[in-house]
Order: structure tokens, then sequence, then C-alpha cells
């Protein structure tokens, strides 16, 4: 089909929108830590039972040792390093800002393909990532409380911030070559690759996140999650959205085109996040956050003609 990664990245900026909506609310109430722990766990869950329901076997078929190997490096970089980054920043300065530096993710992926696989983009699609990227910018910029809008946030948000983009796009770029290690299997679909390769980036998420909560907390805090319901049905919408269903879509979207541009589509979710904002929240949509949205939706028409 053609275009497909460009339409798989798209859905998941949608579902990394939800993500984004329940994370700052989970964070805040369970725990930087705590949340991850428990998020990477029901990932482990959801993948068990989906590999056990289309092979018949729960563990996750295909993966070479090089694959493994690749998969539990995406994992440790992007998960446990970027996720920590990027439920940190939302805690200090906000989910809404905190989506705002996540537009720089494309850009790191979009470097990191090209030193370490060599993919190329064209002068076209250089042109439609910086004018989708500029549209998120304006958009988010223009979605302040007040009239007038200022940046200045505290430094470690904003170094949190930074570090959760750059992770996510060396991250994606690390589930790429991961996945092009993958060994084919009979009867195994195509599609279930991505979620396959998820897997043990969950692993790694699990014992990463563990280790920082036991270290920096102990397992207290993990213990009184268990018993908030509220707390555990975010934790649960959280990971549908995030670590399963948005991560195995976006891995599966990096194998029908180049990860610079998947990464760029999947960063439309501050653009998309604007009504929900507004009808959850009554966040006032501005003229610049319109003109933004427009200017994103132009950016992202252009990589169809490429």
């Amino acid at each position: 089909m053609t275009y497909l990664g460009e339409l798989i990245s798209i859905g998941v900026a949608f579902s990394w929108t939800a993500t984004a909506l329940l994370s700052e609310f989970g964070s805040k109430r369970l725990g930087n830590l705590t949340l991850n722990v428990l998020r990477m766990a029901l990932a482990l869950v959801f993948s068990l039972a989906l590999f056990g329901i289309t092979t018949g076997s729960v563990l996750p078929p295909g993966a070479s040792t090089e694959a493994c190997g690749w998969m539990l490096l995406s994992g440790l970089v992007g998960y446990v390093i970027g996720d920590f980054c990027l439920f940190q920043c939302y805690i200090i300065i906000g989910s809404r800002y905190g989506q705002l530096f996540m537009t720089l993710a494309p850009l790191a992926a979009a470097l990191m393909a090209w030193a370490s696989l060599g993919q190329q983009m064209s002068l076209m699609s250089v042109v439609a990532m910086l004018v989708t990227l500029a549209g998120i910018g304006i958009s988010v910029i223009g979605r302040g409380e007040h009239h007038k809008v200022s940046l200045k946030l505290p430094l470690n948000g904003v170094l949190f911030a930074i570090g959760a983009a750059v992770c996510q796009g060396v991250g994606l770029v690390l589930s790429k070559i991961g996945m092009d290690h993958y060994e084919a299997v009979a009867g195994m679909p195509e599609w279930l690759v991505p979620f396959s390769a998820n897997f043990y980036r969950c692993i790694a998420g699990i014992i990463g996140f563990s280790l920082l909560l036991y270290f920096r907390q102990g397992f207290a805090p993990l213990s009184e999650a268990l018993h908030d319901r509220k707390g555990l049905a975010v934790a649960t919408a959280t990971t549908i959205f995030g670590p399963f269903v948005g991560v195995g879509f976006s891995l599966m979207a990096v194998q029908y085109t180049a990860a610079g541009i998947a990464s760029t589509l999947m960063a439309m979710t501050p653009i998309i996040i604007l009504l929900p904002s507004y009808w959850l929240f009554h966040e006032k949509i501005t003229w610049r956050a319109v003109i933004g949205a427009v200017i994103s939706v132009v950016g992202v028409s252009l990589f169809f003609l490429t």
C-alpha cells in the first residue's frame, strides 16, 4: 500500500495524543518511576497475550541474538532514559511545553538514520519536515493561557524535555536496526515483528525503571499504587496508547518509510491535542494555534508529493 508508513505514523500521533493527556496526570498522581514500572509490566502482559493469540506461543518469535541486543539497547535509550526524561518534564513544565520540545525528535531520528543506516532524504522531504516542525512550534507556542506566552521555563525541565526528544529519535532508529536483523519465521505475520521487537524493549524498560525506583525510593510507592484504582486505570490506558499500541505501530511505521519522515509525522501530537485540550480542559485555541495547524497540514501534504 502506497504511503503505508506515513499513514501509520499519523495514526501513532493520535495514539500519543491520548498518552500525553494521561501521562501528566498519572505522573503527578503515582510518580514518574512508579508509573513507568507499571506501564512496562502491563505492556509485557499485553504482548504475551498478543503472541499467545496469534502464534500459539507466549514467547515472541523471530528475534536473533543480534536483534535482541539492538532492541534491548533501544529500550534502554528510548524507554528508560527517554521516558524518564519525558515524564519528568511533564511534572516540571507540563505536557504542553513537553510536547513542544519533542518536535526535536525527528531531527535526532534523521541524523541518527543518516549516520547509522545511510538513509537519505530528498530535498522535498527536508522541506516538508521543516515546514511541519515550524507549524507544530507555532501552534504550541500559541496555546498559552495568557495573551503573551513566556518560554522562560525552569532549566531542568527544558533539559529533561530535550533529552526526551533526542532519546526518542535515537531509540526509534536503534529499533529499526534491530528489526532489520529479525529472522523470517514461517507463519509469522509481518505486522507482528514490531510487537515482538517492542517486547524486548519493554524488558529493558522494566529492568531499568525497577532499578531506578528501588535505589531512589524503594518499592513502597509501587505497593501503594497497586491499591490505587484510579491510578491503575490511568496506567492501563497510558500503556495501551503508549508502549503497546503506540510504540508497536511506531516501529511498524519505520519498516515502510524513512525514520526521519515517520518521526516527523508522529510529532504532530501537539497539533492533534488542540481540540481534546479545548474539550477536556477548556483551553482557549488562539489564531496562532490555528495558523500553526494549517502550516503543519501543508507540511504533511508535502510528504505525499515526494
